[in-house]
Protein backbone atom coordinates (compact mmCIF):
# COMPACT_ATOMS: atom_id res chain seq x y z
CA UNK A 1 0.00 0.00 0.00
CA UNK A 2 1.71 3.38 -1.17
CA UNK A 3 1.73 5.82 1.64
CA UNK A 4 -0.15 9.18 0.56
CA UNK A 5 1.66 12.53 0.94
CA UNK A 6 -0.40 14.79 -0.39
CA UNK A 7 1.47 15.76 -2.97
CA UNK A 8 -0.72 14.81 -6.10
CA UNK A 9 1.70 14.29 -8.49
CA UNK A 10 4.46 12.68 -6.65
CA UNK A 11 1.37 10.42 -5.00
CA UNK A 12 -0.03 9.61 -8.54
CA UNK A 13 3.64 9.33 -10.02
CA UNK A 14 4.68 6.54 -7.34
CA UNK A 15 1.71 4.78 -8.09
CA UNK A 16 2.59 4.48 -11.56
CA UNK A 17 6.33 3.33 -10.88
CA UNK A 18 4.93 0.85 -8.50
CA UNK A 19 2.60 -0.18 -11.29
CA UNK A 20 5.47 -0.71 -13.52
CA UNK A 21 7.01 -2.38 -11.07
CA UNK A 22 4.43 -4.85 -11.11
CA UNK A 23 4.01 -5.54 -15.08
CA UNK A 24 7.21 -7.95 -15.42
CA UNK A 25 5.56 -10.47 -12.94
CA UNK A 26 2.99 -10.15 -16.70
CA UNK A 27 5.90 -10.63 -18.63
CA UNK A 28 6.15 -6.99 -19.69
CA UNK A 29 8.93 -4.40 -19.62
CA UNK A 30 8.56 -1.95 -16.68
CA UNK A 31 6.33 0.51 -18.07
CA UNK A 32 3.44 1.64 -16.91
CA UNK A 33 0.67 5.11 -17.52
CA UNK A 34 -1.77 6.32 -14.83
CA UNK A 35 -4.46 9.19 -16.08
CA UNK A 36 -5.74 11.20 -13.08
CA UNK A 37 -8.73 13.86 -13.96
CA UNK A 38 -8.55 17.31 -12.01
CA UNK A 39 -6.07 16.17 -9.47
CA UNK A 40 -8.26 12.09 -9.02
CA UNK A 41 -7.19 8.94 -10.28
CA UNK A 42 -9.30 8.30 -12.91
CA UNK A 43 -7.22 4.27 -14.81
CA UNK A 44 -4.20 3.18 -15.20
CA UNK A 45 -2.72 0.29 -17.34
CA UNK A 46 0.70 -1.45 -18.00
CA UNK A 47 2.25 -2.19 -21.04
CA UNK A 48 0.13 -5.10 -22.70
CA UNK A 49 2.17 -5.94 -26.17
CA UNK A 50 3.38 -8.78 -25.31
CA UNK A 51 0.48 -11.02 -23.07
CA UNK A 52 -2.15 -9.12 -26.02
CA UNK A 53 0.43 -9.81 -28.78
CA UNK A 54 -0.35 -6.27 -30.19
CA UNK A 55 1.95 -4.17 -30.84
CA UNK A 56 0.23 -0.66 -30.43
CA UNK A 57 -1.24 -1.89 -26.83
CA UNK A 58 1.61 0.84 -25.68
CA UNK A 59 0.56 1.35 -21.30
CA UNK A 60 -0.06 5.00 -22.35
CA UNK A 61 -2.36 4.09 -25.16
CA UNK A 62 -4.27 1.64 -23.29
CA UNK A 63 -4.88 3.97 -20.52
CA UNK A 64 -5.81 6.41 -22.68
CA UNK A 65 -8.66 4.25 -24.47
CA UNK A 66 -9.91 3.23 -20.98
CA UNK A 67 -9.77 7.16 -19.61
CA UNK A 68 -11.93 8.12 -22.71
CA UNK A 69 -14.43 4.63 -21.71
CA UNK A 70 -14.94 6.25 -18.62
CA UNK A 71 -14.65 9.98 -19.25
CA UNK A 72 -15.73 10.47 -22.87
CA UNK A 73 -13.46 11.91 -26.08
CA UNK A 74 -12.48 15.08 -24.39
CA UNK A 75 -9.72 14.73 -21.58
CA UNK A 76 -8.50 18.04 -21.56
CA UNK A 77 -8.74 18.06 -17.77
CA UNK A 78 -6.36 15.26 -17.42
CA UNK A 79 -2.82 14.59 -16.50
CA UNK A 80 -1.43 11.46 -17.64
CA UNK A 81 2.01 10.05 -15.15
CA UNK A 82 4.16 7.68 -17.14
CA UNK A 83 7.64 6.03 -16.06
CA UNK A 84 9.40 6.81 -19.20
CA UNK A 85 8.53 9.76 -21.97
CA UNK A 86 5.98 8.80 -24.40
CA UNK A 87 6.77 7.46 -28.01
CA UNK A 88 5.51 9.74 -30.83
CA UNK A 89 2.34 6.61 -31.39
CA UNK A 90 1.92 7.54 -27.52
CA UNK A 91 2.20 11.50 -28.01
CA UNK A 92 -0.17 11.86 -31.04
CA UNK A 93 -2.51 10.06 -29.08
CA UNK A 94 -2.25 12.40 -25.91
CA UNK A 95 -2.50 15.80 -28.41
CA UNK A 96 -5.67 14.12 -30.29
CA UNK A 97 -7.21 13.26 -26.73
CA UNK A 98 -6.43 17.15 -25.68
CA UNK A 99 -4.61 15.76 -22.70
CA UNK A 100 -4.33 18.75 -20.36
CA UNK A 101 -0.73 17.85 -19.09
CA UNK A 102 2.16 14.83 -19.28
CA UNK A 103 4.52 14.57 -16.72
CA UNK A 104 6.97 11.94 -16.85
CA UNK A 105 10.01 10.87 -15.73
CA UNK A 106 12.92 9.64 -17.71
CA UNK A 107 13.38 11.09 -21.17
CA UNK A 108 13.74 9.44 -24.49
CA UNK A 109 16.49 10.79 -27.18
CA UNK A 110 16.22 7.62 -29.09
CA UNK A 111 12.26 7.02 -29.36
CA UNK A 112 10.20 10.01 -27.15
CA UNK A 113 7.39 11.70 -28.64
CA UNK A 114 8.73 15.27 -26.57
CA UNK A 115 12.77 15.33 -27.27
CA UNK A 116 13.14 13.25 -30.40
CA UNK A 117 10.23 14.23 -32.34
CA UNK A 118 8.73 17.12 -30.78
CA UNK A 119 5.14 16.13 -31.08
CA UNK A 120 3.94 17.22 -27.40
CA UNK A 121 4.96 20.73 -28.03
CA UNK A 122 4.08 20.90 -31.49
CA UNK A 123 1.75 24.05 -31.54
CA UNK A 124 1.46 24.01 -35.47
CA UNK A 125 -1.04 21.10 -34.95
CA UNK A 126 -3.33 23.57 -33.23
CA UNK A 127 -2.84 26.25 -34.91
CA UNK A 128 -3.54 24.54 -38.17
CA UNK A 129 -5.98 22.48 -37.23
CA UNK A 130 -7.88 23.46 -34.06
CA UNK A 131 -10.64 21.41 -34.33
CA UNK A 132 -8.59 18.18 -33.32
CA UNK A 133 -5.67 19.56 -31.48
CA UNK A 134 -5.61 21.79 -28.41
CA UNK A 135 -3.06 24.12 -27.79
CA UNK A 136 0.36 21.45 -26.47
CA UNK A 137 -0.07 20.36 -23.03
CA UNK A 138 1.90 21.40 -19.88
CA UNK A 139 5.09 19.10 -19.86
CA UNK A 140 6.65 18.15 -16.84
CA UNK A 141 9.87 16.05 -18.13
CA UNK A 142 11.90 14.10 -15.24
CA UNK A 143 9.54 13.87 -12.55
CA UNK A 144 11.14 11.34 -9.95
CA UNK A 145 13.96 10.41 -12.22
CA UNK A 146 16.07 8.73 -10.18
CA UNK A 147 13.08 6.52 -8.70
CA UNK A 148 12.41 5.36 -12.25
CA UNK A 149 16.04 4.71 -12.80
CA UNK A 150 16.04 2.81 -9.63
CA UNK A 151 13.03 0.26 -10.45
CA UNK A 152 14.82 -0.06 -13.95
CA UNK A 153 18.29 -1.37 -12.41
CA UNK A 154 16.40 -3.40 -10.06
CA UNK A 155 14.28 -4.74 -13.04
CA UNK A 156 17.49 -5.94 -14.89
CA UNK A 157 20.89 -4.22 -13.91
CA UNK A 158 22.92 -5.39 -16.90
CA UNK A 159 19.60 -4.19 -18.99
CA UNK A 160 19.65 -1.23 -17.58
CA UNK A 161 23.37 -0.88 -18.16
CA UNK A 162 23.14 -1.04 -21.57
CA UNK A 163 20.40 0.90 -21.98
CA UNK A 164 21.81 3.70 -20.24
CA UNK A 165 25.00 3.16 -22.15
CA UNK A 166 23.17 4.12 -25.52
CA UNK A 167 21.43 6.56 -24.30
CA UNK A 168 17.34 4.91 -24.63
CA UNK A 169 16.32 6.26 -21.69
CA UNK A 170 17.88 8.98 -19.56
CA UNK A 171 17.68 11.20 -16.97
CA UNK A 172 18.02 15.21 -16.97
CA UNK A 173 21.66 15.19 -15.92
CA UNK A 174 22.54 12.76 -18.28
CA UNK A 175 20.71 14.18 -21.61
CA UNK A 176 23.51 16.53 -22.67
CA UNK A 177 26.25 13.80 -21.98
CA UNK A 178 24.77 10.74 -23.68
CA UNK A 179 23.48 10.47 -27.00
CA UNK A 180 22.19 7.35 -28.57
CA UNK A 181 25.05 5.42 -30.12
CA UNK A 182 25.43 2.71 -32.98
CA UNK A 183 25.98 -0.58 -31.84
CA UNK A 184 29.41 -0.88 -33.60
CA UNK A 185 32.54 -2.78 -32.22
CA UNK A 186 32.43 -3.87 -28.22
CA UNK A 187 28.52 -2.16 -28.37
CA UNK A 188 27.47 -4.69 -31.20
CA UNK A 189 28.98 -7.50 -29.00
CA UNK A 190 27.78 -6.23 -26.30
CA UNK A 191 24.34 -6.54 -27.56
CA UNK A 192 24.64 -9.79 -29.04
CA UNK A 193 25.59 -10.96 -25.38
CA UNK A 194 22.86 -9.51 -23.76
CA UNK A 195 20.29 -10.62 -26.22
CA UNK A 196 21.40 -14.44 -26.13
CA UNK A 197 21.82 -14.48 -22.82
CA UNK A 198 19.51 -12.88 -21.04
CA UNK A 199 16.54 -10.92 -23.17
CA UNK A 200 16.35 -13.78 -24.69
CA UNK A 201 16.25 -15.80 -22.15
CA UNK A 202 14.02 -14.44 -20.68
CA UNK A 203 11.36 -14.54 -23.32
CA UNK A 204 11.92 -18.28 -23.74
CA UNK A 205 11.08 -18.80 -19.88
CA UNK A 206 7.94 -16.74 -20.60
CA UNK A 207 7.05 -18.84 -23.54
CA UNK A 208 7.61 -22.58 -21.26
CA UNK A 209 5.74 -21.01 -18.65
CA UNK A 210 2.65 -19.73 -21.17
CA UNK A 211 2.94 -23.53 -22.58
CA UNK A 212 2.62 -25.43 -19.13
CA UNK A 213 -0.22 -23.29 -18.16
CA UNK A 214 -2.05 -24.40 -21.40
CA UNK A 215 -1.76 -27.87 -20.69
CA UNK A 216 -3.20 -27.82 -17.43
CA UNK A 217 -6.70 -29.83 -16.62
CA UNK A 218 -9.31 -27.16 -17.87
CA UNK A 219 -12.64 -27.58 -15.70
Amino acid sequence: MLKMTGNIDADLMRRCIALAKSSVAAGEYPFAAVIARNGKFLCESINRARQDHEANRHAEVVAISMAQAIQGADLSDCTIYSTVEPCAQCSYAIRETQIGRVVYGLRSPLMGGHTRWNILSDTELSDILPEVFLPAPEIVPGFLQNEVEMLFEQWSPPIWYMIRARGIFVSDDRENSVRPRSPHGLNAKLARFFKTHLIDRMRQARDEADGDANVLPRK
